[in-house]
């Protein structure tokens, strides 16, 4: 009686990407792989390069691996954060699932563990299937676009090509509107409750949303469905935009220019949170935590507290753990039908 071989599924889950080091020459690496991704940037690419080349990659990496530095542990937070997201969802995964072979492993677009580098790797190791999980809940042509591309580059190179899986996004799932409301509930039953609560996302640049990218309308849904959740009213909290590059219009309002603009209105206290962010990153852990802070502040505000990303939480795991085995259960039902075909 002929056994057959359990089906080799290979379960990615990937984030944007971090330097190696906080230091100046790994900063100036990634950025310069970040920065010449022309799905982020959008100018013509002879051009773009010219100005990354002479006008940021001189000068912008130092202040950068600086700010790396601040917010820096025995890893980036992001690599930590990513690697004991995998850690957990394959303990729970691979027991409910005995029928497959799994294999969970993270992936950065830009950076390490890098999505080009695992791609060929796992060309060596023939595969079933691979589900990828990119850990953006808002889908962007700037972030989630750029693995379907790295994926797209790939499948030319196989002879022996796996079946595919992307999951999309997730911005209006129930259990990640829950766990981000969760989150909001427990902060504030330690620290207690402030007059504003910004949600602020990632920005893109307006043009982009113009064209089509469905990111900024996806992060108001979520923004209105937490919103929701929590029961507020339509003065107690806000939604906004952060990290803008270049002096192109991104999408309103900005975060720096609403907390300025609340401080001087008389808005003593904020809470700000960024669902945007599936891991703590420098954009939330400098950026929104530090530098707004300070924004904030010297406007007249005088509370201002940074809510943490969703990261290892017990209630997030839960949520990327049940996107996967939707996907895992169709698989098992596929499979069963192969295997009594055969």
């Amino acid at each position: 009686m002929s056994v057959v071989a359990k089906p080799k599924i290979t379960i990615i889950l990937a984030n944007l990407g971090t330097p190696d080091a906080p230091t100046v020459p790994a900063v100036r690496r990634f950025l310069k792989q970040f920065l010449s991704d022309q799905r982020v940037i959008e100018i013509p690419k002879l051009l773009w390069q010219i100005i990354l080349r002479l006008f940021i990659l001189p000068f912008r990496p130092k202040r950068v691996a600086h700010a790396y530095a601040m917010v820096w542990n025995q890893d980036s937070p992001m690599r930590e954060i990513l690697q004991a997201q995998v850690d957990a969802i394959r303990q729970t995964l691979t027991p409910l699932y005995p029928e497959f072979e799994l294999n969970i492993v993270p992936a950065m677009t830009y950076g390490n563990p890098g999505i080009d580098a695992l791609l060929a790797k796992l060309a060596q190791q023939p595969q079933d299937h691979l589900l990828v999980l990119p850990l953006f809940p808002q889908y962007s042509a700037t972030s989630t676009a750029p693995l379907y591309d790295a994926i797209a580059k790939w499948i030319p190179q196989q002879r022996n090509l796996p079946g595919l899986s992307i999951i999309r996004d997730y911005y209006q799932h129930p259990l990640y509107i829950q766990a981000l409301a969760q989150s909001v509930r427990e902060f504030q039953a330690e620290h207690g409750p402030a007059e504003k609560l910004l949600m602020s996302f990632h920005g893109i640049p307006q043009p982009y949303a113009d064209k089509g990218d469905p990111y900024a309308e996806r992060s108001r849904t979520t923004a209105q469905l937490v919103a929701q959740a929590l029961g507020l009213n339509e003065d107690q909290w806000a939604i906004s935009f952060q990290s803008r590059f270049g002096k192109q219009e991104w999408v309103k309002p900005y975060t720096d220019v609403l907390l300025e603009e609340w401080g001087k209105q008389g808005v003593k206290s904020v809470q700000i949170m960024s669902p945007a962010f599936s891991a703590d990153c420098l954009e939330t852990l400098e950026e929104l935590a530090i530098q707004n802070a300070e924004i904030f502040q010297q406007a007249g505000g005088e509370h201002y507290a940074y809510i943490p990303a969703l990261n290892q939480r017990d209630d997030h795991l839960q949520l990327l753990n049940a996107l996967l085995q939707a996907n895992l259960d169709a698989l098992k039902q596929t499979f069963a039908h192969f295997q009594q075909d055969a």
